[in-house]
């Protein structure tokens, strides 16, 4: 086990589409993620989930880690239903075991306190890294129809939200866009490596 503040778990959320998406670009981000993390320090562990997962071993490695980040492509405007899947389970155990969280922050002696506020992974970090056909212009933008102005962190807030309940540290998304239109590829692996050193060191 590393020292305290150099554990992290990266995740590996890319569901296999035959002659659509194969995920060599999630693993190639994945694998660049734990590379650099070993580099700048940190103990890594590994979830790839399509390959499998124990739900309490899920737990133990959140509860482990103090950086989660996790790599997915977008699918519809969203993360893969695996992942959908992988956190319904592991968030559920952490609920049951009252080690993620101890509830919604509100009591029956006291109602009043703010819903989400029950969390218990106060420290801890977690960067959503994610791939989308999507170009960079549809976002931020009052004039695109599709998201009508809205952020990257706007449009994937639920894929985030279930950090934040937990009391986790959420930070801005990391967007590679336009990457099966327009890839650029080398050029989205060095901004992410830069994004990494930003946040990680």
């Amino acid at each position: 086990m590393g020292e305290s503040g150099k554990r992290v778990l990266v995740i590996n959320a890319h569901q296999t589409h035959h002659g659509i998406s194969e995920g060599r670009l999630s693993r190639s981000m994945a694998a660049l993620i734990a590379d650099e993390m070993v580099q700048k320090g940190y103990v890594v562990r590994k979830t790839y989930i399509e390959s499998g997962y124990d739900i309490n071993e899920e737990v133990e490695k959140h509860l482990w880690a103090d950086v989660i980040v996790t790599q997915s492509p977008v699918f519809w405007f969203g993360n893969p239903w695996i992942y959908k899947k992988y956190v319904d389970e592991v968030f559920t155990a952490g609920l049951i075991q009252q080690s993620f969280l101890g509830g919604d922050g509100r009591s029956k002696d006291d109602p009043s306190k703010q819903y989400g506020s029950g969390g218990k992974m106060l420290g801890k970090r977690y960067l959503l890294s994610l791939t989308m056909n999507s170009p960079e212009a549809a976002f931020n933008d009052p004039k695109q129809n599709l998201h009508q102005g809205r952020s990257v962190d706007e449009v994937f807030a639920a894929n985030t939200a279930n950090y934040t309940f937990c009391g986790a540290q959420v930070l801005p998304v990391f967007a590679s866009y336009d990457v099966i239109s327009a890839p650029k590829v080398e050029q989205d692996m060095q901004r992410l490596k830069d994004r990494l050193t930003k946040e990680f060191g």
